[in-house]
């Protein structure tokens, strides 16, 4: 184990020798960068849009109740993919899952886009997620494969860039089409860039060296448990009726938690130091941040009462600051200690939340949450670059996609609990004399929580040996 002040960088090139990979940082690396950030570029447009664009969705389908499910159901489908995707991506190579990714990413396209109920958006976006989670993982196996050490550190920096133009478009674009045309473009627009992702893409991911076989067993069936438990919590916190609640929650949350500590490193439960507290860092960065953004627009349409487009641009600032926070975190890389630049991160996020929350109050300038929202995009890009820079840097050939997927896992947790969490809440304001402000800012207070949980885990974020699955 390396100490907290290690150079991540520096520990990944003192295992590039044993990567049976290495050979493809000598071919091929503009083009796979290039196509690797067009994926990003395109997941973030989605991801982007169909935030701005869901309470249209939903007002137009009459699916208040199926709000939250829409983006856990995104989740829990990129959950599963993530993992078999990087299973695959170490078995056979990066090619292969990347395909399929773009295939179940148009199918999903195409569902959600021509969906007659807001139960078969659902279903699109559980199959937009496999697929976004799939690209996602074939990117970071390929930024660890095909580039030299001290370049990766700037290559996960683009990626992070990649969200720049989605967040200065996609909202602006999906309000437009919500209110001028229909919603419907949101999903289906975004079908001619996946066959320019193929030609971009594919032939650099084919040109790297085929890695080692592995003998290991198959992780998969374990993240679809993780997955329908996940679901089943999910599902009890939306029921209107305790005990059918807790018949669904119970067991839920036992059958989840059983297969998640084996998908996940040993330790991550207790933030143990290096890979494992950087993957805890993950999940609860994604429950501080996304447990905030993903209700703003909600919160700026139905309380505020301005536009689709409105509610989407006052994200936006958040997603141009995630691209700073990448790039000082890249920048620091080897001259900072980890643990210091995710503890930033966290208190940064923490203090956008709390500047945030008085967006539930109509009376409150949208303007100022635009700002205060701006300051948390700066956060979670310390702490998303720095832990994947941290983790994938522990990787030992063949394992990237091991590895990459713990990373991912925790990403998708933390947004399905955040649908689950934030889709319990609306549903209640919607049936019971709970209000939507009231709602609303609990959702946010719960964010807070977790943002100051990362920033006082993230002393134990450092370069480390590699991660292995915990024991089932």
């Amino acid at each position: 184990m390396t100490t907290a002040g290690t150079s991540p960088t520096t520990t990944t090139a003192r295992r590039t020798h044993r990567r049976p990979t290495g050979g493809g940082r000598r071919t091929g690396t503009r083009a796979l960068a290039i196509g690797m950030v067009v994926a990003i570029t395109m997941n973030a447009f989605e991801a982007m849009a169909v935030a701005t664009a869901m309470p249209a969705v939903a007002a137009d389908l009459q699916g208040d109740a199926l709000y939250g499910a829409a983006f856990s159901a995104y989740m829990l489908a990129n959950l599963v993919a993530i993992v078999a995707a990087g299973e695959q991506a170490d078995r056979r190579g990066p090619a292969v899952p990347f395909v399929g990714g773009i295939v179940v990413f148009a199918i999903g396209l195409v569902v959600a886009g021509v969906a007659p109920t807001m139960l078969v958006v659902v279903i699109g976006r559980a199959l937009q997620g496999a697929g976004a989670g799939t690209l996602a993982s074939v990117a970071y196996v390929a930024v660890t494969r095909a580039f030299a050490p001290e370049r990766q550190p700037r290559m996960f920096a683009l990626l992070a860039a990649a969200w720049v133009v989605p967040s200065l478009i996609a909202p602006a674009a999906a309000g437009l089409l919500s209110e001028q045309l229909t919603w419907r473009w949101v999903f289906l627009g975004l079908l001619p860039i996946l066959p320019v992702l193929a030609m971009l893409a594919l032939p650099s991911l084919l040109a790297l060296p085929p890695p080692e076989p592995s003998a290991a067993p198959s992780r998969v069936p374990r993240a679809a448990i993780l997955a329908g438990g996940v679901g089943l919590v999910v599902a009890g916190l939306t029921a209107d009726r305790l005990w059918l609640a807790l018949v669904l929650v119970v067991p839920g949350a036992i059958v989840g938690w059983l297969a998640l500590v084996g998908l996940l490193p040993a330790g991550t439960v207790r933030a143990a130091r290096g890979v494992p507290a950087a993957v805890a860092s993950r999940l609860c960065i994604g429950i501080g941040f996304f447990g905030a953004d993903t209700y703003i627009p909600l919160a700026a349409t139905r309380i505020h009462g301005t536009s689709t487009l409105v509610g989407g641009v006052v994200i936006t600032g958040a997603s141009i600051t995630w691209t700073a926070g990448a790039s000082w975190s890249a920048r620091a890389a080897g001259r900072t200690p980890p643990s210091k630049l995710v503890r930033a991160g966290f208190l940064i996020v923490a203090v956008g939340v709390v500047l945030t929350v008085p967006v539930v109050w109509a009376g409150v300038p949208l303007a100022l949450t635009f700002l205060s929202w701006t300051v948390a995009g700066l956060g979670i890009g310390l702490v998303f670059n720095t832990t994947s820079i941290t983790t994938m840097g522990s990787a030992e050939g063949g394992s990237e996609g091991l590895v990459a997927s713990q990373l991912q896992i925790a990403d998708a947790l933390g947004f399905a609990l955040v649908g689950g969490i934030g889709g319990a809440l609306v549903a209640l304001a919607d049936r019971t004399a709970l209000t939507l402000p009231a709602a609303l800012a609990i959702e946010f207070l719960v964010a807070l929580g977790f943002a100051v949980l990362g920033a006082v885990i993230a002393g134990r974020v450092s370069a480390a040996a590699p991660a292995a699955p915990a024991p089932a």
